[in-house]
């Protein structure tokens, strides 16, 4: 086992131990290179969305309001694409390698809610 390994399952195992501890459902714990990009890009969908609740308490015009979800829409499509993308490039390579079939199964069941 190489050092980046090692880091990722030592990292792997505290994430499980944490979600473990406060009764957070999950498949597999770990952290990815994304992280903070995905943790960025949360946050200003989550500015997004405060601005469209302002907005509505404000009696802001319909179509501003709409315009506005349409960007919380695209901030969260564009962060699921992120983890996605790393899904498949760590967590989907690492199944393969060991033969873990039924993680692409789970796979295609995420995709299949995603694209919703």
């Amino acid at each position: 086992m190489d050092e980046h390994s090692h880091d990722h399952e030592l990292a792997c195992d505290h994430e499980h131990e944490y979600m473990h501890q406060h009764g957070i459902p999950h498949s597999h714990a770990h952290v990815h290179e994304n992280q903070k990009a995905v943790i960025n890009r949360l946050a200003r969908a989550i500015g997004h969305l405060n601005k469209v609740k302002k907005m509505v308490e404000e009696g802001y015009d319909c179509s501003d309001v709409l315009i506005q979800l349409a960007a919380v829409r695209s901030a969260l499509d564009n962060t699921g694409k992120v983890i996605l993308n790393d899904h498949i490039r760590h967590c989907m390579v690492d199944a393969v390698a060991a033969g873990d079939e039924s993680a692409i199964e789970d796979l295609c069941q995420a995709i299949e809610k995603f694209m919703k």
